[in-house]
């Protein structure tokens, strides 16, 4: 598209000058997630946080904190059903997840819209991003590289949340039903089998909580640029600014999708005298011929 083109070659070199500069609204400018992605964030985060605060009492029953929460819900019979009903929820969700990607996938796929490089997948470009950013952060490069829908550091955090709670599902299941365990584990795997679970459910739970508390809310939440809170979880939309920061070539997407959004940045380029000397083009011709496609 041509006008597409123009305003790639009309941006300025500098990416920071250009998200430094643009209107930001805190609740989000841009469509990101869609409403299934939200319910299984929602259920996700709310169920995991509830089973860590019941779970660890329930481990840890004899210690001194843990009594009298287990007595506040009535015993830890009853915190021992409510953890388990909470964990039938979050299978329920993990199930859920899996099925509207596959089906997304599977409608993509059909209509040919499909694109990997919109996907959670990893790739070998998130392998150049990462080195490319770790240049940018200790000084030795001026931009942060051009980034996809999903950056590295989210592909991590979504792939250590899928193992943490496959670990939960499968050690938690050993709790519940250790006789099928038993019979399908031969005689002198299952006692191992049996403690091995044992040991990795409570911690797991707690390096799982640890991480989210002090990885994955600071990244999402707390970080300068996103204090004192990241809407996109509520409302599917992300910021202009955080947008162009870390994911500029889902930004040339919207570019191609939102005819108002093209119109609000060539405003923003000239109202601001913002527009760049003619010079190399700003994006390769691979990029371009994707945007034409």
């Amino acid at each position: 598209m041509k006008e597409i083109e123009e305003l790639v070659a009309m941006m300025p070199d500098d990416r920071v000058l250009l998200y430094k500069n643009v209107d930001s609204n805190p609740i989000g400018d841009l469509h990101r997630y869609s409403v299934h992605i939200r319910i299984h964030h929602l259920l996700t985060f709310t169920t995991f946080l509830l089973l860590a605060f019941t779970g660890m009492p329930i481990h840890y029953n004899t210690a001194f904190w843990a009594e009298p929460f287990n007595m506040l819900l009535g015993g830890i019979e009853v915190t021992r059903v409510i953890h388990r009903t909470l964990a039938v929820v979050m299978v329920f969700s993990m199930l859920y997840h899996i099925l509207t990607l596959v089906a997304d996938t599977l409608v993509k796929l059909q209509q040919k819209t499909f694109e990997l490089g919109r996907t959670i997948i990893p790739t070998l470009k998130d392998i150049r991003d990462f080195k490319e950013d770790m240049l940018y952060f200790s000084g030795k490069r001026t931009m942060r590289p051009e980034m996809d829908k999903f950056m590295y550091k989210q592909k991590i955090h979504y792939f250590a949340a899928a193992f943490g709670n496959s670990v939960m599902v499968l050690s938690g299941s050993s709790f519940l039903f250790p006789e099928m365990w038993a019979s399908i584990l031969p005689a002198s795997v299952a006692s191992h089998w049996q403690e091995m679970m044992r040991l990795s459910h409570p911690h797991e739970a707690l390096l799982a909580l640890l991480v989210i508390a002090f990885w994955h809310w600071y990244n999402v939440h707390l970080a300068p640029g996103r204090f004192p809170m990241q809407w996109t979880f509520l409302t599917g939309k992300i910021t202009r600014e955080h947008q162009i920061e870390e994911h500029f070539l889902e930004y040339l997407r919207c570019l191609v999708e939102y005819p108002a959004e093209r119109r609000y940045l060539r405003n923003l380029l000239t109202s601001k005298k913002l527009v760049a000397q003619p010079a190399a083009p700003k994006v390769s011709e691979e990029q371009l011929e994707e945007l034409r496609a």
